[in-house]
């Protein structure tokens, strides 16, 4: 009896140890789930995030990438403060499109309307497609845009007395203070929320780019009403003495000032950070500079010694300068990301006689690569861009090659968004310091024509038309033969090996058509054995 006794005993001390075991083995097991989470949980931040987006700045167009001939003290300091690429892009060498692929994360290509818009244009992006600010907002993200637009508005024919929709709040942004398109296009007025700011009713806007108002004066036939020339195009409706490309009727106590507009967009930008440093924000901030017509405020007209042109580079440099001490002021630079680009290379004459040409010096706007604004070559694309985050990212220089169109999914990725589109990379590493690797493939566009960049390799394909855009002086980068480059060692592009390495030229082709999906493209085939 006592032997059974003994026994049970035995085995419920048994079962009990396992049980115990069981007990603490689960709680080491939830400990260690536990601690997984906090580790994904750590990986996923909400800072501030401010894009920054100039307008035709070149590469080489700031001090921080070897301009010697301008000093940019405010854009360095993001520079040497932050991550600085050397093989940073827009996805396209013209402003409608790129900005249409670094809101949507998708190649401009793909939307047959991304072109440089007028300023009646509809809005072509989709109001069901996913955005960087959609993406933010779900994310508990305020979003707010200031400055330039030029992605279209409402649906067709715009009334712009009554609230012109969709735009900017249709597609994610909270708030939106723009101008509709360009500086250099009608209408010229800023619109808040949809409406025109400051718009009488008695006074109504009237805008059409095809035919004059009836006693309206133009800088074509009215030469003597302008305090700047037009070069090419600019010939329409005149506004504070510069002509325009549109015409334009009433609404004259809207129209805005164009040596105050570095001015006014600061103010907006820095009151949206006020209004909402207690709470995630994104905000993007489209200056206008150096876009034509390039009206510097009296304080930096004369600066640069460049002209015009150099003195609004300067006063977009203060006016960054003035936008980063808000963000500090508040306490909020700490838990900013800055993201600093521009939407596509250089142009000098691009319609107004400004002296851009006569007064460049030894200034060499596109940093040593070939082309400009409008180019397949490299300068048509390849731009200052830099990530800045204090504390956080520490200060380096990266050849990763990155896109603004990675912004979506990596932005996506940084906060805990599980949005993506196929054409945006996830690159957050790379654009916060942690790593020099960025994408391997990259679809460039000009003009609806599209170029690939690999690893340290550009292939442009053969097309038909212009080599040369003789009202800007720049070359198109378009030639009925392949063209293979080597950008690490001929930055310049001096040196066409398509001839020569037929097995790389080859191997791009096969990258390109599979990116493009071109495999039975009617682009000129060439026979490679």
């Amino acid at each position: 009896m006592n032997q059974i006794i003994k026994t049970k005993f035995i085995i419920h001390k048994f079962y009990l140890s396992l049980l115990i075991l069981f007990a603490f083995s689960c709680k080491e097991t939830n400990k260690n789930i536990q601690n997984d989470i906090s580790k994904e949980a750590d990986t996923i931040v909400q800072p501030n995030i401010v894009v920054i987006y100039l307008d035709d700045l070149g590469y080489g167009d700031i001090s921080a990438n070897g301009a010697t001939e301008i000093n940019t003290p405010n854009i360095d300091n993001l520079a040497n403060g932050g991550v600085r690429f050397t093989n940073g892009y827009a996805t396209s060498a013209t402003c409608t499109p790129s900005r249409y692929g670094i809101l949507t994360g998708v190649y401009p290509w793909r939307n047959k309307d991304a072109q440089i818009l007028p300023g009646t244009a509809p809005l072509i992006i989709s109001t069901n497609q996913m955005t960087v600010p959609k993406m933010l907002k779900e994310q508990g993200y305020a979003t707010g845009i200031v400055g330039k637009w030029h992605l279209g508005l409402g649906t067709g024919h715009v009334n712009w007395n009554e609230r012109v929709s969709p735009g900017p709040n249709e597609v994610g942004f909270d708030y939106s203070y723009i101008m509709a398109a360009t500086q250099d296009r009608v209408p010229t007025v800023y619109i808040k929320d949809g409406h025109v700011d400051g718009l009488d009713p008695n006074d109504p806007i009237e805008i059409d780019y095809s035919k004059n108002y009836d006693n309206q004066p133009t800088g074509k036939d009215n030469p003597e009403l302008l305090n700047m020339k037009w070069h090419h195009g600019h010939n329409n409706s005149i506004v504070n003495g510069i002509p325009r490309i549109g015409f334009m009727k009433g609404g004259e106590d809207a129209k805005w000032s164009d040596v105050d507009m570095a001015d006014h967009f600061l103010e907006k930008a820095q009151a949206y950070v006020k209004d909402h440093k207690k709470e995630p924000f994104f905000l993007y901030y489209a200056l206008q500079q150096p876009h034509v017509p390039r009206t510097p405020h009296p304080r930096f007209v004369g600066k640069s010694g460049m002209g015009p042109r150099g003195d609004v580079i300067l006063e977009a440099d203060w006016v960054i300068g003035e936008f980063m001490k808000t963000l500090e002021n508040e306490g909020i630079l700490e838990n900013t990301l800055i993201v600093f680009t521009s939407d596509n290379g250089p142009v000098l004459n691009d319609g107004y006689y400004d002296d851009a040409v006569e007064k460049l010096g030894k200034h060499t706007p596109a940093g040593g690569l070939r082309g400009g604004k409008y180019s397949l070559f490299d300068a048509g694309t390849h731009v200052p861009f830099i990530t800045y985050w204090k504390g956080t990212i520490k200060p380096t220089v990266s050849e990763a090659l990155v896109c603004q169109i990675d912004l979506l999914n990596s932005l996506a990725s940084l906060t805990g968004s599980t949005q993506k589109t196929d054409d945006s990379k996830d690159i957050i590493d790379a654009l916060l310091g942690k790593t020099k690797s960025g994408r391997t493939d990259l679809i460039l566009e000009a003009s609806q024509k599209t170029a690939l960049r690999s690893g340290d390799w550009i292939l442009i394909p053969p097309y038909e038309g212009s080599s040369f855009n003789d009202q800007v002086k720049i070359e198109l980068g378009v030639s009925e033969a392949y063209q293979l480059y080597n950008i690490k060692e001929d930055r310049a592009q001096d040196n066409n090996l398509a001839e020569t390495n037929t097995e790389k030229l080859k191997e791009m082709i096969t990258t390109y058509e599979k990116l493009r999906g071109t495999e039975k493209t009617k682009i000129k085939e060439l026979e490679l054995k």
